[in-house]
């Protein structure tokens, strides 16, 4: 039976072989499956080519040998180029296929690549990912997955070879909407807890009491308790290296675009989600892009001049 298993792991196309893509790949190969995968920059594929996956040139490429492919890009015109473009994956994808993408981006955008894919016998599912590189080395990435449901045992298949949770989240877009509108409330709070801590320590509190207090109190959260912004705070979070690592700035905002994005596309009120991108966005501009994004802490105490 075991053989079996085995015989019954055939290839699985992978683009994007970036800071997510590159260690989600090898946890594929980890489990078995022969990895065929294709990036822009050539120099992504060199680990995994060492480590025996088949690179190809371009999309297209793939999708002649593959019936299964994920995709890990940075945003949506790199998604709709991957999918639809000249070498796209929808150039020469074969019918059956499972296409799954695990990159942010626009829920639309989803929707857009799912119908394309249909009117090529396809099948497209969103499948974005929480938990950052170091959950992706893991393996222990949390997958919020939109699409046909009945497909989703298969995308289960492979999702769960990279990640610790896999979560059904319904038809193509919703996986993205879960991913988006998480990002926001934690931006949310990320910016509220500096502010809290920051006011705090200014009317002579100490930061470990304050921190204890928040963490057995009504004003407890995830980055209150658990990813302080705080140096000197908590051990083994960014605040405590220079805020470096983690989930960076960047990235915050580019998230936060999206929720501002999708919530003028729905005419819903994002009042706070508003004001946290533009933050995010004043952040970058100010040099803290390649920062975590609790360092919104560290621009708090420089925006009022100490």
């Amino acid at each position: 039976l075991r053989h079996l298993s085995m015989a019954s792991k055939t290839q699985v196309g992978f683009i994007g072989l970036g800071n997510m893509g590159n260690p989600m790949a090898k946890n594929l190969m980890k489990h078995g499956y022969p990895v065929i995968a294709s990036d822009v920059f050539p120099e992504s594929c060199k680990e995994l080519r060492e480590l025996g996956a088949q690179i190809l040139d371009s999309p297209a490429d793939v999708a002649d040998k593959a019936d299964r492919i994920v995709t890990m890009l940075p945003s949506s015109p790199n998604v709709i180029d991957v999918y639809t473009g000249p070498n796209g994956i929808l150039k020469r994808v074969k019918k059956g296929s499972l296409l799954i993408d695990s990159s942010t981006i626009d829920p639309a955008v989803s929707k857009e690549m799912a119908v394309a894919a249909e009117k090529r016998g396809a099948v497209f599912m969103d499948a974005p990912v929480s938990g950052g590189v170091g959950a992706a080395t893991s393996g222990k990435l949390t997958f919020m997955v939109g699409g046909p449901e009945e497909e989703f045992n298969a995308a289960k298949e492979l999702l769960s070879c990279m990640g610790a949770n896999v979560v059904y989240c319904g038809q193509v877009g919703t996986g993205q909407a879960a991913k988006i509108c998480n990002n926001m409330l934690l931006a949310i709070g990320m910016i509220g807890t500096a502010e809290t801590m920051n006011l705090g320590i200014r009317l002579g509190l100490d930061p470990k009491l304050l921190a204890k207090i928040l963490n057995m109190s009504s004003g407890r959260c995830w980055s209150s308790d658990t990813y302080n912004p705080v140096p000197g705070v908590m051990e083994g979070v960014p605040s405590a290296n220079n805020y470096q690592g983690g989930f960076g700035t960047t990235l915050m905002a580019k998230d936060l675009g999206l929720a501002q994005n999708t919530a003028t596309n729905t005419k819903t009120p994002v009042p706070l989600g508003s004001l946290a991108h533009q933050i995010y966005r004043m952040m970058c501009a100010r040099g803290y892009a390649s920062k975590d994004f609790s360092s919104v802490f560290q621009f708090l105490r420089e925006e009022e001049g100490q």
